[in-house]
């Protein structure tokens, strides 16, 4: 945890504080920041809202693109990644509501108005909203299919436990009162699941806005999704270490999608089965069988969407609980072996 975050008051920083504040942190996002303000700033004028860019040591010409923003403000930092950008935002803010979204991210006209409605209620402490793309590429589709999957989930429930940084907001007293996100995650990929376990932990209440979509791009070939799938889940791990109830279940994890991660260990034991005792029935099929069959309700949801996702489901949800388990195992073994041995660059 940062410590001036730990000594930070939780009113704004000056007698001046605004609705939100609107922060994003970017790592050589010269090609990408550019469109992701002109949307903020077309949809936001009528509001009492800042924005702030916080340049986590980039090596390109980001600082140039931003500062073609008058209004916006540019923090320059050395290189400490996503969780010690956004933290630093906030120290910097004056937002009642803290707002977090990506240099990737293009928001949509509502976008705003959404990502606050739900802090009429008082209770609510944090409030996440959705991912859509405009990619036609097969695996980009089928990882929106994925979002939405899990947005019919959260949709659902009265509180949620997971609001991720993309489209992420927070009442600026209890951010601070959490000291914000964690810095040992030194990627962008489960400090915000960290953050928000804690805020669950607390009992606090936090909700979905299905209607405060951004449009982002996804993954758009095999190798990118695997690999990514590889890395939330190798830093899931570390996530859940921290909060390990969360490991059993939360509001955005399918518990079939746990289940699915045995698949290769235990199609490796019954090939091995196979081989050696020659069962009347293959235990190889059976062990193939019962994992087509847990993919059934995905593929269902996928195809009357998307037919050719839903068809090809089966396949890709094989290829991702074996990516996933090696990135658990990875996980599992970076936590237990070397705990304090933290790389020192990453990407916002």
């Amino acid at each position: 945890m940062t410590s001036q975050l730990q000594t930070q008051k939780y009113q704004s920083k000056n007698s001046n504080p605004v609705d939100a504040s609107i922060i994003i942190p970017t790592f050589n996002g010269a090609l990408r920041i550019g469109s992701c303000l002109d949307a903020l700033l077309q949809h936001i004028a009528v509001r009492e809202v800042e924005i702030l860019v916080i340049n986590d040591g980039s090596s390109d010409n980001t600082a140039d693109v931003v500062r073609r923003y008058p209004t916006v403000l540019l923090i320059n930092q050395a290189n400490a990644g996503p969780a010690a950008a956004r933290n630093r935002g906030a120290m910097e803010s004056r937002g009642r509501v803290l707002i977090f979204t990506d240099d990737d991210c293009i928001v949509t006209p509502h976008w705003l108005t959404s990502m606050l409605a739900p802090f009429a209620e008082l209770e609510v402490v944090a409030v996440k909203g959705a991912y859509r793309t405009r990619q036609k590429s097969l695996i980009a589709r089928f990882v929106q299919m994925e979002y939405e999957d899990r947005y019919r989930l959260m949709n659902a429930a009265d509180s949620i436990d997971f609001v991720d940084t993309y489209s992420a907001a927070f009442r600026r007293e209890r951010f601070f009162e959490m000291n914000g996100y964690d810095t040992a995650f030194p990627v962008a990929s489960a400090e915000d699941v960290e953050l928000s376990y804690r805020m669950s932990n607390a009992g606090w209440k936090m909700k979905f806005a299905l209607d405060a979509i951004v449009y982002h791009t996804h993954p758009d070939t095999l190798r990118a999704y695997l690999a990514k799938k590889y890395k939330f889940a190798f830093w899931r791990v570390k996530a859940v270490r921290k909060n390990p109830r969360k490991g059993i279940k939360d509001s955005h994890t399918p518990q079939l999608m746990k289940l699915q991660l045995l698949f290769a260990p235990a199609l490796f034991c019954a090939l091995s089965l196979d081989v050696v005792a020659r069962p009347n029935v293959s235990a190889s099929v059976l062990v193939i069988a019962l994992f087509f069959l847990s993919t059934l309700p995905f593929a269902f949801r996928a195809f009357t969407k998307d037919p050719m996702i839903g068809l090809l489901s089966p396949a890709l949800l094989a290829l991702r609980a074996c990516a996933q388990l090696v990135g658990v195992i990875g996980g599992l073994a970076h936590v237990l072996l070397s705990p304090t041995k933290i790389p020192s660059k990453s990407h916002a």
